[in-house]
């Protein structure tokens, strides 16, 4: 596949580029370079480079943070023209180049170590001596936990659907108390954003995932409590990582030694 793009970018192209870009997070304009459009963003690290063929598509969009690069050529059909950046994807029209511009923001500002750096400079200088202090420490860091996995898991528990903030929860797949690190308890990959009812049972061990996102059901859970959660009719929750898989194969083992 032969692509050609604009160089300089046509006026079409930089319109929706920048409303792309700045519609989702990507409000810092860089130098042009060639035929690419530079845009970063004063919260999220990295940079997004999108070029254009027309005034509506195809696109081209490379992404220097490499976390966002493995989602991008994970996702999208690899770009026959190498960008600025880590991975170079080709996306059809304007609007799968925001979808992918959005994508990419969250995922920018939930990976490591975005998390774990904006939790460092909140608690600077805050001692953590006394078990007040250490609480004061924990709660910023379960915030920052929290504001991460709304981030990746887009504001959505994806079992129920349900988006209302006050109904999700962040469930740590490692308790807090047992992550050895705070870069470990920050991990998105150590997290999932479950609805109050399923997090509750995933905190007690009565319920867990596969390696594919099915929920496992201890012996331990009621039929009542099976009913209420809708076990049989859940569905597989997408988007788990290497990492997930890893600490719910952990999680796993509670469904038995309570």
């Amino acid at each position: 596949m032969t692509i050609a793009f604009q160089n300089p970018p046509g006026a079409a192209v930089a319109i929706l580029a920048q409303k792309a870009a700045w519609d989702r997070g990507f409000r810092v304009e860089l130098s042009t370079n060639g035929p690419w459009l530079g845009y970063a963003s004063t919260t999220a690290p990295g940079e997004m480079w999108i070029a254009g063929v027309t005034g509506n598509g195809p696109f081209g969009l490379s992404a220097t943070h490499l976390g966002v690069a493995n989602y991008l050529s994970a996702t999208f059909p690899k770009c026959p023209v190498a960008g600025p950046g880590l991975s170079t994807v080709l996306l059809a029209n304007d609007e799968l180049l925001t979808q992918a511009i959005d994508r990419s923001w969250k995922l920018a500002m939930s990976l490591p170590p975005t998390p774990l750096l904006a939790f460092e400079a909140a608690i600077a200088g805050i001692p953590r001596t006394t078990e007040a202090e250490r609480l004061v420490v924990q709660r910023i860091g379960q915030d920052k936990f929290r504001d991460a996995l709304m981030f990746y898991w887009s504001s959505r528990c994806p079992l129920t659907g349900i988006t209302d903030s006050a109904l999700l929860r962040a469930s740590h797949i490692i308790p807090w108390a047992e992550c050895k690190t705070d870069a470990e308890r920050l991990d998105v990959d150590n997290g999932l954003l479950l609805s109050s009812l399923w997090d509750a049972a995933f905190d007690a061990g009565l319920v867990s995932f596969d390696d594919d996102g099915r929920a496992i059901a201890s012996p331990r859970l009621t039929p009542g409590a099976s009913s209420a959660l809708g076990m049989e009719r859940s569905p597989q929750i997408s988007g788990l990582t290497e990492g997930h898989r890893t600490r719910l194969r952990m999680h796993r083992l509670r469904l038995s030694d309570r």
